[in-house]
């Protein structure tokens, strides 16, 4: 049996919700925008220590 068309005004609710979730592709990232924090303002943060093995002799 083949599929034929059917224009997506005249399908149902539930046909139309799977049409739409078949053509929806995720995003390898999230589209929220990402900013770059200021170097200027102060952190708490831990900073990354420089590797401890590389002073051993």
């Amino acid at each position: 049996m083949t599929m034929r068309f059917i224009p997506r005004q005249k399908l149902g609710k539930k046909a139309r919700k799977l049409l739409d979730r078949e053509k929806r592709r995720e995003w390898g990232l999230s589209p929220v925008t990402r900013r770059v924090e200021s170097k200027k303002k102060y952190s708490r943060k831990e900073k990354p220590h420089a590797d401890e093995t590389a002073w051993d002799f």
